[in-house]
């Protein structure tokens, strides 16, 4: 930008170049690393991505450990509010409601991007309602992603549900431009009485990271402690709604026509069932459970694998799903929610609940090399339609569409 300004010495008007700021992107959300989930893992690779795009991004978040602070963190201000354990699930933690009207001012955002409508979402769009600051939405939001920490009884979850999607509805309702990762999690608003426009924009994943590997899958294995057999990978949270004692049940029939292993990467509150599980049907010694795995090792995670399963009901996309495409790994996943989108040529879904079609689509690529090649590779061209620096540009027109 320049403005004309006036030259002492001839009176004439002169063109100055003026500094502009850049764009500055405000993220609200109540799940940040080292949050292990698909929409904190979204959410910190939406706000590094813009800012090393040259946005000035600033998250809001619950602090991990209670106090608050600010941090910068991979090139991110990181605002923590002061949080509490969860009482139904002392392991995660809440923030302690607050209006931020003060830090809104302060930071002086262009654009708030909210990635939920709880406590921290909630706030930030009232305090960017108050100070007339736009407000883009993303929805990672299903009711059955929290039935299990509110420890809702199965007869009443229909109810809760409604009450749920009430709720959403009112909140979001508010914003002025609404986004989720696929055109299936759009249509699913629409059905729960949403009348807004929905545009869809996938999560997108970063291609120059996610990608086959050379490299003999032994030596990957052997960095995370694993038999060198085939593997089956899961990546997620250890949780209800992820059915993983479906890829358990389905271990013992693989079994019986190749030599076998499960591997999980993540952490949950369905741990211990699930070795006890594991122990009791006879492959507690073919189950490793890997816990948290840093986000730059994942790739080689991936490489450990020889095809992926995504048993979950509740998936908007699944980020984990797209890496493990993107790494040229073949996949079986339940037939339910946005994962038919996810699986064409590059594998197999099977209807949740039925283990045994589970083993025999896993069966099939474990003892088929050229199934299991061809389906790698269907993986990845699909993946590639999902770069991240794609959606990261979307995101960035949609701020200035609904900038002051």
């Amino acid at each position: 930008m320049a403005m004309p300004l006036i030259s002492p010495q001839t009176s004439r008007p002169t063109l100055v170049p003026v500094p502009t700021r850049p764009r500055r992107v405000l993220i609200s959300t109540d799940t940040y690393p080292p949050d292990v989930n698909g929409a904190a893992v979204f959410t910190h690779r939406l706000a590094t991505g813009l800012a090393e795009r040259g946005n000035d991004v600033h998250v809001i978040c619950q602090s991990e450990d209670g106090p608050a602070k600010a941090t910068v963190e991979d090139g991110v201000i990181v605002h923590r509010l002061r949080s509490a354990p969860l009482l139904v699930h002392p392991t995660m933690r809440v923030t302690v409601p607050a209006r931020l009207d003060r830090l809104v001012n302060a930071i002086q955002p262009d654009v708030l991007h909210t990635q939920g409508h709880f406590v921290v979402g909630r706030a930030a769009m009232a305090a960017a309602r108050r100070n007339g600051v736009p407000i883009v939405a993303t929805n990672h939001f299903m009711p059955d992603n929290l039935f299990q920490f509110a420890h809702i009884p199965a007869k009443l979850r229909e109810k809760a549900g409604r009450l749920a999607w009430r709720d959403f509805i009112r909140v979001y309702s508010r914003a002025d431009h609404v986004t989720t990762p696929t055109p299936l999690a759009a249509g699913l608003l629409s059905e729960q009485g949403f009348e807004r426009e929905v545009e869809a924009v996938s999560c997108g994943i970063d291609l120059t990271r996610f990608h086959p590997r050379s490299e003999p899958k032994a030596w990957a294995r052997k960095a995370f402690g694993l038999p060198d057999r085939e593997t089956v990978l899961f990546v997620g949270r250890l949780d209800e709604e992820k059915r993983l004692d479906e890829l358990v049940r389905a271990l013992p029939y693989i079994v019986n026509e190749t030599d076998a292993q499960v591997a999980l990467v993540g952490k949950g509150n369905q741990r211990e069932p699930l070795e006890r599980l594991a122990r009791r049907i006879g492959v507690g010694d073919r189950v490793f459970f890997l816990g948290f795995v840093p986000d730059e090792a994942m790739p080689q995670a991936f490489a450990a694998a020889d095809a992926f399963a995504m048993p979950g009901v509740a998936e908007l996309q699944s980020i984990a799903t797209l890496e493990a495409m993107a790494s040229g790994l073949p996949v079986v996943a339940a037939n339910a929610m946005a994962l038919p989108h996810l699986v064409e040529e590059n594998g197999f879904l099977y209807e949740p609940g039925d283990v045994i079609e589970l083993a025999r689509h896993l069966t099939a690529l474990l003892t088929d090399t050229g199934l299991r090649d061809r389906a790698g590779k269907a993986s990845r061209e699909l993946a590639l339609t999902h770069d991240h620096q794609a959606s990261l540009a979307r995101f960035e027109e949609i701020y200035a569409e609904v900038g002051r």
